[in-house]
């Protein structure tokens, strides 16, 4: 539900940033001795175990507290051991604001990277090793910064610039005034903005060239967008068929956002990966959700903000606030419907609609809509690795990669325990550890 994002200049904002943590590498192996681990595969929460990482891997998985000689030994024995969480949709590159409209006019390039090197360092301390940013050029200039460590956080998959067709949810224009409009002149697939088959390619061959590592579209109208739908279909399915069909010959996935109804059936009949937000969602689209595969991510956290804050005069346009109100109360119910029919989960919050490092609360959401503590935690590991086309993360398993995350208390027992993450590795890195 983003509104525009300005490009980003991320190497400005390495200056900012100082990163602070040990590598597993530098010292050879370390053992984790975790007093429960949880199993992402079963959904079980195991005993004490201990995990050896070296060189970015797991190594080993041991039961109890096993020692490990030569090993650095890190204390968890009070704790629950995770896989590193992903969040299927965020936003790094803003969050939002009653200022958020007019900021896209007056703040600089420079300003939205220092802003996206701290929310990116929130986001991974708050245990999220791993995302997927679904709109915004700044998330490619982060995913590089990051993966070159000049920047904490988690690892990146950038989608760019959004596809959108014109005046829908994702038209960088939306909103200009008609002097602006026609200087500027109308956008096209080269800024995200399609109107046929044809530019369906093109838009899909634009975010190859720009570096993107996965395809978001905009299905239907949104919440945040200066336009007065938020759930209009706004796409054919032969022009979605198009997107997906070129993405795949890039090796892509695509993720939908989709309030209304037929615009998530088209979305799924056109054969996208992922449904995003789904609020409007049908008995009958879940039953072809089911048939094909489709993945579904609610995103209630941004739901349950916007309704918030909806309520506050004046932090919405007067075009966006009844949107707010609508569609925000009803992604939670949503989100439970679609469990109790089968539908498959992943793990998404929409962080920048809300504030970013409060991701786990996603969880507690979930728990709340009646979705068991150990499904939603599996949303968020096993679950989104299969819905980013991975193999090498998602659990504690040898030859993994070491995103591990830990917690004190059982999360299964009480899910608030998600909010107290004191302990993070990313790649056998460790950004956060308990305090002695």
């Amino acid at each position: 539900m983003p509104v525009h994002l300005r490009p980003a200049l991320l190497v400005l904002a390495v200056a900012a940033c100082a990163p602070g943590h040990a590598s597993a590498s530098e010292a050879g192996l370390t053992a984790l001795q975790c007093g429960r681990l949880f199993d992402a595969r079963s959904g079980q929460m195991l005993g004490a175990r201990t995990v050896v990482v070296g060189e970015g891997r797991i190594t080993q998985v041991l039961d109890g507290a096993a020692q490990v000689p030569g090993a650095k030994l890190i204390d968890l024995s009070t704790h629950t051991c995770s896989p590193g969480w992903t969040d299927l949709h965020v936003h790094l590159g803003s969050q939002s604001s009653p200022k958020s409209y007019e900021e896209g006019f007056r703040l600089d390039d420079a300003d939205y990277a220092f802003r996206a090197s701290s929310y990116a360092g929130k986001t991974l301390r708050a245990g999220f090793t791993s995302v997927r940013d679904l709109g915004g050029s700044v998330s490619l200039h982060l995913r590089d910064a990051i993966n070159q460590g000049l920047v904490d956080g988690p690892r990146i998959w950038a989608a760019g610039k959004s596809i959108a067709s014109t005046g829908g949810h994702g038209d960088p224009t939306n909103g200009y005034n008609a002097e602006l409009s026609h200087l500027l002149g109308p956008p096209g697939p080269s800024e995200g903005v399609i109107n046929s088959v044809d530019d369906a390619r093109q838009a899909v061959r634009q975010a190859y060239k720009d570096g993107s590592d996965v395809i978001k579209i905009t299905a239907t109208g949104g919440v945040l967008s200066y336009a007065k739908s938020a759930d209009a279909p706004q796409f054919t399915v032969e022009e979605i068929r198009s997107i997906v069909d070129t993405a795949k010959d890039y090796g892509y996935r695509v993720a939908a956002h989709a309030h209304g109804a037929e615009g998530i059936r088209r979305a799924v009949l056109g054969g996208v990966t992922s449904i995003e937000h789904g609020t409007y969602l049908s008995d009958e689209t879940m039953t072809l959700m089911k048939q094909k595969g489709t993945w579904y991510v609610p995103t209630i956290s941004a739901g349950r903000f916007v309704a918030d804050k909806a309520k506050v005069e004046g932090y919405f346009p007067a075009i966006v606030r009844p949107k707010a109100q609508q569609v925000g109360a009803q992604i939670q119910d949503t989100a439970a419907k679609a469990y109790r029919n089968g539908v498959r989960i992943g793990f998404g919050t929409d962080s920048g609609v809300g504030p970013h490092g409060d991701n786990a609360r996603e969880f507690i959401y979930m728990v709340e809509a009646g979705i068991p503590a150990a499904y939603a935690l599996q949303t968020a590991t096993v679950h989104a690795a299969q819905v980013l086309g991975v193999t090498d993360q998602g659990a504690i398993e040898p030859g993994l990669r070491a995103d591990i995350v830990a917690m004190p208390g059982n999360p299964l027992e009480d899910i608030q325990a998600v909010l107290g993450v004191d302990f993070v590795m990313k790649d056998g890195t460790v950004y956060a550890e308990p305090s002695k």
